[in-house]
């Protein structure tokens, strides 16, 4: 898929609405890394940042956060939302190409950009950024097919949803200790459940900015309102008026620099 189809104001914006899930991912991170509660790394990095929702994240346990992104349009957002607050700088830039900072990152993390990056010239440019013993943080979330107490949900996303909206081809492997640079180290990896709660509209909203959607949209097979109003329509006895809790699955792998 393009990335492009991701530069535009409306994605841009609908991202910056998504569920703050990446919070939860950093208190995963504290788990999973044996920190205390008030430790803090002193300069983070958040490549692939959208609309800065995983920046915020990681700026919980960081004294300074920059965030990049390919896309303008998507740090243009991040720089409107966050410009009161000088602990946050923002700029264009591919994963692959970050600026070697004046004082290198301690901790970077890449929230659900992974499979667009070429690994390799990733890898390298981490090399260059990071500063020893640094901490890079990959992790992703996304819906899955499950609403709590619900079949009919996941009968709903199983035979209509991805039938209207398959997922477009990405790369999905898992990285292992042999996929890394000689220097780097795969210290953990772990898997989780999240739950959030939506209401009909919310959960539509969000539905619609996602790639499988989005893909249709920008190649003008269907317009975001008929969209919509099939998504409207065919969850409205699902959700039965009420806030419904939706099962959302995440990964992350820690990589320490040696």
């Amino acid at each position: 898929m393009n990335n492009k189809s991701f530069d535009s104001k409306r994605i841009a914006y609908g991202y910056a609405k998504r569920p703050w899930l990446h919070k939860s991912v950093i208190k995963q991170l504290q788990i999973d890394c044996n920190l205390v509660a008030d430790f803090t790394f002193k300069n983070g990095l958040d490549v692939g940042c959208g609309a800065g929702l995983s920046t915020k994240a990681l700026r919980l346990i960081c004294d300074k956060v920059t965030g990049t992104d390919i896309a303008d349009s998507m740090v243009e957002v991040c720089k409107e939302l966050y410009t009161d607050d000088k602990a946050y700088s923002f700029y264009v830039a591919k994963a692959e190409e970050t600026r070697i900072p004046d004082e290198k990152y301690t901790i970077v993390t890449a929230a659900g950009c992974i499979n667009w990056v070429d690994e390799k010239v990733f890898m390298e440019n981490m090399r260059e950024v990071l500063a020893d013993n640094g901490l890079i943080v990959i992790y992703d979330f996304g819906i899955t097919n499950r609403m709590v107490e619900s079949d009919a949900y996941t009968k709903w996303y199983n035979d209509e949803y991805l039938a209207r909206f398959p997922k477009p081809p990405r790369k999905e492997n898992k990285w292992t200790q042999e996929d890394l640079p000689q220097g780097f180290t795969m210290e953990k990896q772990t898997e989780y459940d999240m739950e959030y709660s939506f209401d009909l509209e919310k959960f539509v909203d969000f539905m619609l900015i996602q790639s499988n959607v989005n893909v249709k949209i920008e190649s003008g097979e269907i317009s975001p309102e008929e969209a919509r109003s099939w998504m409207m329509e065919s969850l409205s006895p699902i959700f039965e008026g009420k806030e419904k809790q939706l099962i959302f699955s995440g990964y992350s792998w820690y990589i320490r620099k040696n």
